[in-house]
């Protein structure tokens, strides 16, 4: 019975946004996008007993819309709506990107940072730094002007909208040269003297709605200035499992990647040996990866007034350029 309700209220939320009448085709992508699991032939059964319970009407080939007593059972009973966890937003967005590693096209999954322009531009000699020591995801980023939107989140007018690469991009690549990725948390990396340590903090994506780097960062957790000025401090990075036989795969696929600045594979393991600390599974072998959301990040650490979404969208490649020409791109914004 609750999972009858869940799926309901699933079912509800998005007949709720819906502008016009929407098929059952059409119900099933969007509760897939969402991070939810439901066939068409499963959203049809729905829908009939829910036009049987006054929550829908239907409009015949047109699709169903929902009824002021689906409205109000959506508005009385929220809790009702089910949980999409991060690990089933990261296979939706890993399978959804298109980029091609050889002819350099395609969209890639970026995180998204609404700020405004002052504090952006005061902000980037730390930004920089992020990237210079290589404590980012890959060595380009994109902004967004006011009134330009990213998936569902739309640039205000008071804001820009500062994009960099989510490290689920690197698990797009892989998988589209037949290597898949378990990815197992994100969490916060001691360094020391520069170089990875341990995990200090880990939030798995199986048990999670919100991307640890922003819990960590809105936490106030973080330390990416002691991590740039004496190399000991704490950044944001993922842990993640390949199969055992991809180890020189992967490390020539990174190569290729920070040849097109996507690059960021921070350690690589060995076979059913742990890293870092962190045991694996056996056939396995682990990465770390850092966080797609560090150098923005650093901006919550100086008490600026930011607000991140990881895993926003997927963005074309070529609005991407290199962080070292962030001032100049601002100017022209």
């Amino acid at each position: 019975m609750e999972k009858t309700q869940r799926h309901r209220a699933e079912i509800l939320q998005v007949l709720g946004k819906a502008s016009a009448p929407a098929t059952s085709a059409r119900i099933a992508r969007e509760l897939e996008r969402a991070g939810y699991q439901l066939s068409e032939r499963t959203v049809r059964l729905y829908l009939s007993q829910m036009d049987g319970d006054g929550l829908t009407v239907s409009r015949g080939r047109r699709g169903h819309v929902i009824s002021d007593r689906g409205l109000a059972e959506l508005r009385a009973a929220p809790h009702l709506a089910s949980v999409a966890f991060l690990s089933a937003k990261i296979d939706q967005m890993t399978f959804n990107m298109s980029f091609d590693l050889a002819t350099r096209t395609g969209t890639v999954v970026v995180n998204l940072t609404l700020v405004e322009r002052e504090e952006l531009a005061n902000g980037t000699d730390e930004i920089c730094g992020v990237f210079a020591k290589g404590f980012a995801m890959g060595s380009r980023i994109a902004l967004l002007a006011p009134g330009e939107t990213l998936g569902s989140l739309a640039i205000p007018s008071d804001r820009i909208g500062f994009c960099t690469v989510c490290s689920i991009t690197m698990n797009g690549v892989l998988l589209k040269h037949g290597v898949p990725t378990n990815s197992r948390f994100g969490g916060l990396l001691e360094l020391s003297d520069g170089r990875p340590l341990r995990f200090v903090e880990a939030i798995l994506y199986e048990g999670t709605t919100i991307d640890p780097l922003e819990i960590f960062s809105r936490s106030g957790m973080t330390n990416y200035r002691g991590a740039l000025q004496t190399g000991n401090g704490l950044i944001g990075a993922s842990f993640r499992e390949l199969p055992a036989d991809s180890r020189e795969l992967v490390l020539n696929m990174n190569d290729r990647l920070i040849a097109v600045g996507l690059g960021g594979l921070l350690e690589i393991g060995w076979p059913g040996q742990a890293l870092l600390g962190q045991s694996v599974t056996h056939g396995r072998l682990g990465v770390v990866i850092a966080g797609g959301l560090n150098p923005i990040a650093i901006l919550d650490e100086l008490g600026h007034r930011v607000e991140s979404r990881a895993l926003a969208g997927l963005l074309d490649y070529h609005r991407l350029f290199p962080y070292d020409e962030l001032p100049r791109a601002l100017k022209a914004l």
